[in-house]
């Protein structure tokens, strides 16, 4: 039983660091793409 909890644990560690590193790039890109529109935009004046 401990081991199976054990392994249950690392699972769910492993899948919300995953999701974390996920949602980190993911805002990056987002926010990446945020400062390319103002530098396009900043460009025209």
């Amino acid at each position: 039983m401990s081991t199976e909890a054990t392994r249950d644990e690392k699972a769910k560690r492993k899948a919300a660091m995953i999701r974390a590193c996920i949602y980190i790039a993911g805002t990056h890109l987002f926010a990446g793409f945020v400062i390319l529109l103002f530098v396009l935009g900043g460009r025209n004046h």
